[in-house]
């Protein structure tokens, strides 16, 4: 049995009759009789795909924008993360990768329209959802609601975003067909109808009433209850499980006429450390998006995407809090380095059934190269001739090795030039106007501890990893939903560092108010520690800015464990291709020898799992590695990033402690879906 509507009255568009329309009478409308699109009068019907320009380096644009029309597509998708764009309160960019105007202009040059999302709520597994952290620094802010400081905030980035996008709108010769207002909005607690009869009038204040205002949202009747509105067309998102003509019925309730819409068809799905690699059956996602296309019904459907960096690594809170990896691959059509998969050939197949593809091949896989080995030790220099094992060069001839190492700690007054803020009790990322990265708490132990006394934190309020150091010594990991006590000893005065990882703040649910560093004090056997040194850390900047390549590091004298910096350089032979990074030997467990008692107490063996940082190539951030955690093992390095004929300097922020003899190695392919418990690793 079917669904009244579905299918009803459309003509497959690539056999309807294309009436000529004047160029000065462009239009993109819906058509409540015949239940379709109509573009310049004609009925239409999209086929679409989501790019998300914020995750692929801009010169690797074209190609993957090439790939996308290639196998039959005719419009993509866009998400415009609002704090991608309007990192501080008053303070934009839009240069470089984040030329969202460009990027645009580009997908037009191609001949793709474009379906925009600019928010200002996108989810998209990006950090907060898109919105920026800076809207916590009012503590008791509500945001995706009415409140009047959120609405101000977001009036102001609309006003800035909006001008440059109306000129491109269809209707005024551009190719955006439409535009989405907010994100699965009834998938949030609030159920604000003020909030998004706001929205709809900066909308239309701001790019007029010609064009096409959309919602997308689940197909639950609560979700469709609260994220749609009289005056913006309501549509649907589901996967390829989902029972089509269910899912269209539940569109059908709250839109009996107009187009079917599945505005996010899930090609795959994201990973989360510590879990499995995600991926989607071929044969599931083609049967499904057939299924859909014989229905008559519109789809968009998840491409391509990548993420560098961690600054816009979102996370989940299904029950506990569950970051994202660096690696958006997705399972996607198109890998994260843009190689077309088997997915994507499938999806193309059918998309031939029903319309005719462009003529010409499928632009090929992006060219990688294995670059080898370059190692990373405590030493300020490895000479020619230095008794280094063979394995240090032998796998890669081509490459030069500079070496230096240094401490976190040893470096504040780089990291942190503006020196610490003094507070009785710690103070949150927000409260100090720390947005991203990383926060040093110090304080000092206020009396003597000769038997071991507990170092403890309230549940959930380490946000989101504590590494513990006292008087620079590593003494393990504060975790969010984890572990939040240690055992320690010490004498008055001794100095507690606490390294506050961000790890990434919630983007969908009703957590995305996501505060982060210390959320309340820690205590040494249930007496609160005040008089704290606050240092934010601005690591990326000095990394940009050349820092350590630039400085002349001091060697290590030993080889204790916790936040160091390792760096490196590597020349490429000609070529600066695309390649994934590995951290061999970095995804071990050590066993480290816990004593009950002092030194003549009873001592045992105690797993922690160790090797977890973030890696730059040239200032840029590629991400988080934790192959102990997985299932991602490698990072992916875009080529665009590499130099010819110039040394590429390597830094990585190692967290816990890096193995005796670092290296990294370079290779042609990436290595996903691993993922080492404690019973399988390896010990040292």
């Amino acid at each position: 049995e079917g669904v009244a509507g579905l299918g009803e009255g459309l003509q497959d568009p690539s056999t309807a009759p294309l009436p000529q329309a004047s160029p000065l009478a462009r239009s993109f409308q819906l058509d409540y009789e015949k239940d379709c699109f109509r573009k310049d009068g004609a009925p239409f019907r999209y086929i679409s795909g989501s790019i998300h320009y914020a995750r692929v380096p801009r010169p690797a644009w074209r190609d993957r924008l090439l790939k996308m029309y290639m196998s039959g597509l005719s419009t993509v998708q866009v998400y415009v993360p609002w704090n991608y764009h309007e990192p501080l309160p008053g303070v934009y960019d839009f240069a470089g990768d984040r030329d969202v105007e460009a990027f645009l202009d580009l997908t037009a040059e191609l001949g793709l329209l474009v379906i925009l999302r600019p928010g200002p709520y996108i989810c998209a597994e990006w950090e907060m959802g898109g919105l920026p952290a800076w809207l916590l620094w009012k503590p008791d802010i509500v945001l995706r609601s009415s409140d009047p400081g959120y609405l101000a905030a977001v009036d102001s980035w609309l006003h800035v975003l909006l001008p440059k996008i109306k000129p491109r709108l269809y209707q005024h010769g551009g190719n955006i067909i439409s535009v989405q207002v907010e994100n699965e909005y009834g998938s949030y607690y609030a159920c604000d109808y003020e909030y998004l009869r706001h929205l709809l009038g900066s909308f239309r204040a701001l790019l007029g009433n010609e064009v096409l205002l959309f919602t997308t949202d689940g197909t639950r009747a609560e979700e469709l209850r609260c994220g749609t509105l009289q005056g913006l067309y309501a549509t649907v998102d589901f996967g390829p499980g989902s029972n089509v003509t269910e899912a269209f019925g539940a569109q059908r309730q709250v839109e009996p006429k107009g187009p079917l819409v599945n505005s996010e068809y899930y090609t795959g799905w994201l990973d989360y450390w510590g879990e499995a690699h995600a991926s989607t059956s071929s044969v599931q996602v083609a049967r499904g998006l057939e299924d859909m296309l014989q229905l008559g019904a519109n789809v968009n459907m998840q491409v391509v995407s990548w993420r560098g960096g961690t600054a816009w690594g979102g996370a989940d809170f299904k029950d506990q809090y569950k970051p994202v990896t660096t690696s958006y691959d997705y399972d996607a059509p198109l890998s994260e380095a843009g190689d077309p998969t088997e997915k994507l050939f499938a999806i193309r197949t059918v998309i031939s059934k029903f319309q005719p593809l462009p003529v010409g091949p499928m632009p090929p896989a992006t060219p990688k190269y294995a670059y080898g080995l370059v190692a990373l030790r405590k030493v300020s220099a490895c000479p020619e001739a230095c008794a280094a094992p063979a394995w240090h060069c032998l796998a890669a001839p081509r490459l030069s090795l500079s070496l230096q190492y240094a401490d976190l700690l040893d470096v504040l007054d780089v990291l942190c030039p503006s020196g610490p803020i003094q507070s009785q009790f710690p103070l949150t990322f927000e409260a100090i106007k720390q947005v991203h990265g990383f926060v040093v708490y110090r304080t000092q132990l206020p009396r003597d501890v000769l038997d071991p006394a507990t170092l403890g934190a309230l549940p959930h309020s380490v946000c989101d990893r504590g590494y513990v150091m006292l008087q620079q010594e590593y003494r393990g990991t504060l975790e969010r939903d984890g572990q939040t006590t240690l055992r320690v000893t010490g004498r008055a005065g001794d100095t507690l560092d606490v390294l506050l990882e961000n790890m990434g703040r919630i983007s969908f649910g009703a957590n995305v108010s996501d505060f982060k560093g210390l959320l309340g004090n820690l205590s040494l056997d249930s007496s609160p520690l005040s008089n704290w040194l606050i240092y934010p850390l601005a690591i990326d900047a000095a990394i940009q800015q050349g820092w350590p390549h630039a400085a002349l590091l001091k060697s290590s004298s030993g080889g204790r464990a916790g936040p160091a910096f390792y760096t490196g350089t590597f020349e490429t032979p000609g070529i600066a291709w695309d390649t994934f990074v590995k951290f061999p030997g970095w995804s071990k467990v050590r066993w480290c020898i816990a004593r009950k008692g002092g030194e003549g107490g009873g001592a045992h063996l105690s797993p922690i799992s160790i090797f977890q940082g973030q890696l730059w190539i040239n200032g840029f951030n590629l991400g988080r590695y934790w192959p102990c955690r997985g299932p991602q093992q490698t990072l992916f390095v875009p080529g665009s990033v590499l130099h010819v004929g110039r040394p590429n300097n390597i830094t990585v922020l190692e967290l816990e402690g890096a193995p005796p003899a670092p290296f990294l190695l370079f290779l042609d392919r990436p290595l996903f879906n691993k993922t080492l418990s404690r019973s399988t690793a390896t010990t040292e």
